[in-house]
C-alpha cells in the first residue's frame, strides 16, 4: 500500500469538489436511534472526524448542551455553523483528533475510523480509550466488509475490530446494525464498547 497522506489539505479537497460519498445528508439510523434513547443532557460528547455533523446537529436541537466535533478540515466545520448558528463555536475544534486532550463522556463514531489509515487503527484505540472518562462509552458503526486498500474508506471485519479492541474496552455490543440506512444494509457493526 503507499503511502497516505489523509491530511487536512486532502479532506478539504473532498469537501471543496464535492467528493464526499459517506455524506448521506442526514443522520444515520443507528445513531438517531441509539441517541433518541438517552436521557442525560449534560453528557460531555464527541464526534471525531465529525464532517458536516448532522449527529452534532440533531443532539443540539434535542438539548444535548455539551457536544463537541472535531475535523481536520475548516470546510464541515463551517458548514455546520452556518446551518445551525446558535452552535456553540468553541465546541468545533479544527484539530487532529489525535493531537486532542480532553475527556468525553461518550464519543460517537460514524466513517472517521474507516477514513484512517489501517496502520494509525491501534493508534485509534488508544486516543479513544485516553479520551473517554472512566465506564465512558465509543458508540456507532463500523464498516463490516472489505472495502479500499489505497484510499478511504477501509473496511474489515468483526473479528478484527473484536481482536483490536478487547485490550482496552469492554465489547457490550458488536453486531450487525438492524436499523442500517438502506445503502448499507448488511455492512455495518452497530457498537458500544465501554471503556475498561
Amino acid at each position: 500500500m503507499k503511502n497516505l497522506n489523509l491530511d487536512e489539505t486532502f479532506w478539504s479537497e473532498r469537501y471543496s469538489s464535492g467528493q464526499i460519498g459517506w455524506d448521506i445528508g442526514y443522520i444515520s439510523t443507528p445513531l438517531k436511534e441509539y441517541i433518541d434513547q438517552l436521557t442525560d443532557k449534560n453528557l460531555k460528547i464527541l464526534i471525531p472526524g465529525g464532517g458536516n455533523s448532522y449527529e452534532a446537529e440533531y443532539l443540539f436541537n434535542k438539548g444535548f448542551t455539551n457536544v463537541s466535533v472535531i475535523d481536520i478540515s475548516s470546510i464541515p466545520l463551517e458548514n455546520l455553523a452556518k446551518r445551525v448558528p446558535s452552535f456553540p463555536q468553541e465546541n468545533l475544534l479544527h484539530q487532529d483528533f489525535f493531537q486532542l486532550e480532553e475527556t468525553y463522556d461518550l464519543i460517537l463514531e460514524q466513517t472517521f475510523f474507516c477514513a484512517q489509515d489501517p496502520k494509525l487503527r491501534k493508534k485509534y484505540v488508544l486516543k479513544m480509550h485516553e479520551l473517554l472518562k472512566p465506564k465512558g462509552k465509543l458508540v456507532g458503526v463500523l464498516f463490516n466488509i472489505p472495502l479500499n486498500d489505497d484510499k478511504p474508506p477501509f473496511g474489515g471485519n468483526e473479528n478484527e475490530y473484536r481482536d483490536l479492541f478487547k485490550s482496552k474496552f469492554e465489547i457490550d455490543i458488536m453486531e450487525t446494525a438492524y436499523n442500517s440506512i438502506p445503502q448499507r444494509a448488511g455492512n455495518e457493526l452497530f457498537i458500544n464498547l465501554v471503556k475498561n
